[in-house]
C-alpha cells in the first residue's frame, strides 16, 4: 500500500523532539507532513525557528490550502487543523483534552480523507492527545509509529496511543525519520504494516 501522508503529534517535550526528527527528514521526502505541537496561544515564530532545522519548506497551512508533497505543515496555534478533501481546514471550536490545536482531531480527520494512506506518528507528550486519533488511523489500515516511552521526555503520549492500539513501530527518536524515509522510498503497492 502506497502512503500520501504523514500526521505527526506532540506536546511537552516536543519541540527538541521535532529539531531530531525534521532534520533528518530526506530533502527529497515526497509526502506531506503535518505536525500538531500543542502550544500556547502566545507562542510565536515557531514555524521560523523549525524550518532552520528542517530542509524541506516548512509554514502553517491557510484555511483551505491545498496539501501539497514534500512539504511540512505546522498547525496554527490556537487553531485545530484538519484535513478534509480539497485540502486544510482551521477551525476554532472548543479545545479537545484542553488542546487547541488537537492532534485527535487532526489524526481523525486525515483517516476520514486519507483512509489507509495514512501514517500516524506520536512523539513526546504528557497527556493522552493523539491515541484514539491513532487508533482510527489503525483502524482504517494506516501505519501507526509511536516514540519509545522509555527514552521520550514525557511518557504519557506515547503510553497512552500503545495501550489504544496495536502499532506497528515503537522507536527511539532519532530512528523515527530514518523510518519515514525508508517508508517514503519503497516500492509503491507493498504493504508496509506488520
Amino acid at each position: 500500500m502506497a502512503f500520501e501522508i504523514v500526521v505527526v503529534g506532540t506536546s511537552y517535550g516536543g519541540l527538541a523532539a521535532l529539531q531530531v526528527v525534521l532534520p533528518a527528514l530526506a530533502p527529497d521526502f515526497g509526502l506531506p507532513v503535518v505536525v500538531v505541537q500543542h502550544r500556547g496561544k502566545d507562542t510565536d515564530n515557531l514555524c521560523e525557528f523549525l524550518q532552520r532545522h528542517c530542509a524541506l519548506p516548512l509554514a502553517e497551512p491557510n484555511d483551505k490550502e491545498a496539501i501539497a508533497p514534500g512539504r511540512v505543515y505546522l498547525a496554527p496555534r490556537d487553531y485545530h487543523l484538519l484535513i478534509e478533501r480539497d485540502g486544510f481546514a482551521l477551525s476554532t471550536e472548543a479545545p479537545v483534552g484542553y488542546a487547541r490545536p488537537s492532534v485527535n482531531v487532526l489524526f481523525e480527520s486525515a483517516a476520514d480523507i486519507y483512509q489507509g494512506h495514512v501514517v500516524g506518528v506520536i512523539l513526546t507528550g504528557a497527556n493522552a492527545d493523539g491515541a484514539r486519533g491513532l487508533a482510527k488511523i489503525k483502524a482504517y489500515g494506516g501505519l501507526c509509529v509511536v516514540e519509545d516511552p522509555a527514552g521520550a521526555e514525557s511518557r504519557g503520549m506515547p503510553q497512552a496511543a500503545i495501550a489504544a492500539t496495536k502499532v506497528d513501530a515503537i522507536l527511539p527518536l532519532r530512528e523515527i525519520a530514518p523510518f519515514l524515509n525508508q517508508l517514503c522510498q519503497h516500492e509503491p503497492g507493498s504493504s508496509y504494516a506488520s
